[in-house]
């Protein structure tokens, strides 16, 4: 049985455990053998796969967590691709790339997503877990798979790779200058007009690139990449910062991408658009930064709902002990009982008068959590900032004795500490509290951040700690700006889930903007809608059920929502489509059953 071993050396820290507690305890070691061996000269421990008995005492033993041993079935051992190094991560199969087709991939960070691209793209040479360091060996390697035609390709320069990043927000510090000089220079294509059309970029064609918005940026990311001319499109989360509407605009878009002829490849964590927009799916399992493997090509429908369900049956593997299922009833039981607060009438208008926000005063109740949903550019945030008192409104006055806590949209890194000191500065209890390690730290993975510089996580660990920071302080109302930015599907539901136990729990209440349909639904008890025209004027409508939200909400956009019959996850209907039209001439925008 093939076994692999990965140490995590940026937790390791012999100095702290004893000067190598690991070789110490394994019983191979202590019988005179060398499963674990010591690098005196980089001063860290190696485990010796062949030696190891998989026995998991080192696990265990490790104060740090910094040790993971798998038993992996034996099948897998020749699907191994790519191995970083000693100990380090192990990538397991690759993904299919199909010509018309859209391919997605589902999986949590963290199990090798970037390195399949990097190697679809060229930029990597994958090593058969071996010392090859050539295209010809790994042509051999897949040799009677569908990706040997694309790697002989690949060598003689046949393919031309195309990567739209993840973190959008990272474009201006690597580019400068106008939108309109980018796009044009990026076109290959002759159909600059056609896709600044198509993603709707007229108005911020003169803009500089670091005065954009991160949803802004996205659509340039993406439109930068449909003007070049190339075989092979990877799009890394297409959807982060972009409402609804923008989301299915561009999936439309990449699904004529792939019409067209063109291989295509995306990764994506919010399910409805990765459900609308796929023709097949790969399943990506594994522990996040010890390995990943990647499932065989499934049917979109399936490939998602055996994902929820954390079962492969085809692979008859399980790689999560419990399903995530969504309620399928037409709408959760609003929550009904003692009214928390009633907020007044609120208007803000800025100075210039580019744009005017009036919000309908409402009430909230104790222990509900409150979806808050609309456009991009028509007022949440400012809305969100009113209450936080982070913003004061031009007429009506938030004037009570509350107490607010705040998670921004876009979070800043200028703390300088660990994990752990900035969440212990909030409150040191509620880290030790086995209620909140149950509830909130474990699902998270919080604990594994601990001894991190915060300035030095990436933008999903960011997202986590910022979260998680919010939900520890002491307070009446919670307010949590797009939490879904950067994390994977599973993070999601964990912060949805935590979300709604902490607030029945603690009788608290929260309001939390989102753009992602699967989380709106998975943690709302009723919803706030806002209308009106974009970066002109908003108008907010006071909190309503689900139902009734939900349907004003799509039918201001046209898009209608069924729900699946297996899982109760929400399901996008194609337009047009006999569904679509039915539920339109019913009214019923928001989740029939499939």
């Amino acid at each position: 049985m093939p076994r692999i071993a990965v140490i995590d050396y940026d937790k390791c820290n012999p100095d702290k455990c004893g000067h190598f507690l690991c070789e110490r305890v394994c019983p191979v070691n202590r019988m005179g053998g060398e499963a674990i061996i010591i690098d005196e000269e980089n001063y860290r421990p190696i485990i010796q796969e062949a030696s190891c008995t998989g026995c998991g005492i080192c696990v265990h033993k490790c104060p740090f967590n910094a040790i993971t041993i798998v038993n992996l079935p034996e099948e897998l051992e020749e699907g191994c691709v790519h191995r970083y190094g000693i100990n380090a991560f192990v990538l397991y199969r690759l993904p299919v790339v199909k010509e018309g087709m859209v391919v997605g991939v589902l999986g949590p960070n963290g199990t090798g997503k970037t390195t399949a691209v990097k190697i679809l793209s060229g930029q990597l040479i994958p090593n058969l877990c071996g010392n090859n360091d050539n295209w010809d060996n790994v042509i051999k390697a897949f040799r009677g798979n569908e990706l040997q035609n694309y790697f002989e390709k690949l060598k003689k320069g046949e393919i031309r790779p195309i990567v739209k990043p993840q973190y959008v927000d990272l474009i201006p510090k690597a580019v400068k200058g106008k939108v309109r000089d980018l796009l044009k220079k990026a076109d290959e294509t002759g159909k600059f007009d056609e896709v600044v059309k198509e993603l709707e970029l007229e108005n911020i064609l003169d803009r500089e690139i670091q005065q954009l918005s991160g949803g802004e940026l996205q659509r340039v990311a993406i439109a930068a990449a449909l003007l070049r001319n190339a075989h092979f499109y990877f799009f890394d989360e297409p959807s982060s910062y972009l409402d609804i509407r923008q989301r299915l605009r561009i999936a439309k878009t990449i699904r004529r991408l792939a019409e067209s002829g063109k291989n295509v490849l995306t990764v994506e964590h919010d399910l409805a658009l990765l459900d609308y927009m796929s023709d097949i799916i790969h399943v990506v399992y594994g522990k996040p930064g010890a390995y990943g493997i990647f499932s065989q090509p499934k049917s979109t429908r399936n490939g998602i709902n055996e994902f929820l369900r954390g079962y492969l049956r085809d692979e008859n593997v399980r790689f999560r002990p419990f399903e995530i299922t969504f309620t399928k009833t037409g709408e959760r039981k609003a929550q009904e009982g003692e009214i928390l607060v009633q907020y007044p009438r609120l208007v803000k208008e800025y100075e210039n008068g580019s744009f005017r926000l009036e919000v309908e005063g409402g009430e909230l109740y104790v222990g509900e959590v409150v979806g808050i949903v609309g456009p991009n550019g028509i007022g949440k945030t400012t809305f969100v900032k009113m209450l936080a008192g982070v913003e004061k409104p031009t007429e009506g006055e938030v004037d009570w004795s509350l107490t607010v806590s705040y998670k921004p949209q876009y979070i800043k890194t200028d703390y300088e500490g660990t994990v752990f000191d900035l969440l212990s500065k909030i409150d040191a209890s509620k880290l030790m509290s086995n209620f909140y390690k149950t509830e909130l730290l474990n699902p998270l993975g919080i604990p594994d951040l601990y001894d991190r510089q915060v300035n030095e996580l990436s933008g999903g660990e960011l997202q986590r700690v910022a979260i998680t920071a919010c939900l520890i302080r002491d307070a009446d109302i919670y307010l949590i700006d797009e939490p879904s930015a950067h994390l994977d599907v599973e993070q999601r539901l964990a912060v949805s889930k935590a979300i709604r136990s902490l607030m029945a729990k603690n009788e608290k209440t929260a309001l939390i903007v989102e753009h992602d349909v699967m989380m709106v639904d998975y943690l709302s008890d009723r919803l706030i809608v806002f209308e009106g025209e974009p970066g002109k004027y908003g108008r907010a409508l006071p909190p309503m059920g689900m139902r009734e939200g939900m349907n004003r909400f799509l039918a201001n956009i046209g898009i209608t929502f069924r729900r699946d019959p297996d899982t109760g996850r929400p399901r996008a209907n194609k337009e047009g489509s006999v569904k679509d039209r039915e539920q339109k001439e019913r009214g019923e925008y928001y989740y029939l059953s499939a």
